[in-house]
């Protein structure tokens, strides 16, 4: 056996904690969840998000993703099988490799159009779909582009789990919920929302009121490209500054 790393000593002292361990399952189930449900829409051919208008930024590329013929429930079925795949003790690790493009996919194109219906959960979706693949890394090293790697094998379900709970690792999965949180709600100038109405509360009653409700009007009404409203938004936000 090679000398193992700090990384791998690390590693073995986390897969023999019963913490980490419950916290791996409910990941596992809670991604699993989410693409069920994502991937029964989708074969059942019904448009995701169908509370979106058709010209706002989500809503548009939902509707064009809806007419794509058999590509659309291909993606359902892709969701549900990874799904099922990652409940699975022994296919878990394959499950976490499908899962992984396409809950990054969600995310980027979630902030790209600051779709506040997933901005929240694709990056936290994502996180867990990598602690996943961590936990699963005594599989995963086999195929990693690693000169050496520490030969101990597949790490085996321990007889008897250390109960000692990890305060600082769970302490930084609440600090993390929170930033994203905080991130999505104040991250961004503005936002299109999923509402003309909701939209316009951002700058109620604030100096930006006006040019606020003159992008919510040029998303939600006029159905302009969501760049070219946030262009103007930002042109007509730094001439208010600058004044």
């Amino acid at each position: 056996m090679n000398r193992l790393t700090k990384f791998d000593q690390f590693y073995l002292k986390v897969k023999h904690n019963r913490w980490y361990w419950y916290f791996s399952i409910f990941c596992r189930v809670i991604l699993a969840y989410a693409f069920v449900v994502a991937g029964i829409v989708k074969i059942m051919d019904e448009k995701f998000a169908s509370g979106l208008s058709e010209i706002h930024p989500m809503g548009a590329y939902l509707t064009a993703l809806h007419h794509t013929g058999y590509y659309y429930p291909f993606i359902g079925i892709a969701q549900i099988l990874a799904a099922i795949l990652l409940l699975i003790p022994r296919t878990v690790t394959l499950g976490a490799l499908l899962y992984f493009p396409i809950i990054v996919n969600i995310c980027i194109l979630s902030l790209a159009v600051r779709f506040e219906g997933s901005l929240v959960t694709s990056p936290l979706m994502v996180l867990a779909n990598l602690y996943i693949l961590v936990w699963n890394y005594d599989r995963l090293k086999y195929i990693m582009p690693f000169k050496k790697i520490a030969d101990y094998g597949i790490v085996k379900k321990p007889e008897k789990y250390n109960n000692k709970f990890p305060f600082l690792f769970f302490i930084g999965v609440g600090l993390t919920f929170g930033v994203t949180v905080l991130i999505s709600q104040k991250g961004f100038d503005i936002m299109p929302r999923n509402s003309m109405s909701d939209c316009k509360k951002q700058y109620h009653q604030t100096k930006y009121e006006t040019i606020g409700n003159e992008f919510c009007e040029c998303v939600h009404a006029k159905g302009n490209l969501l760049d070219h409203c946030l262009d103007e938004f930002k042109e007509k936000k730094e001439r208010i500054d600058n004044n």
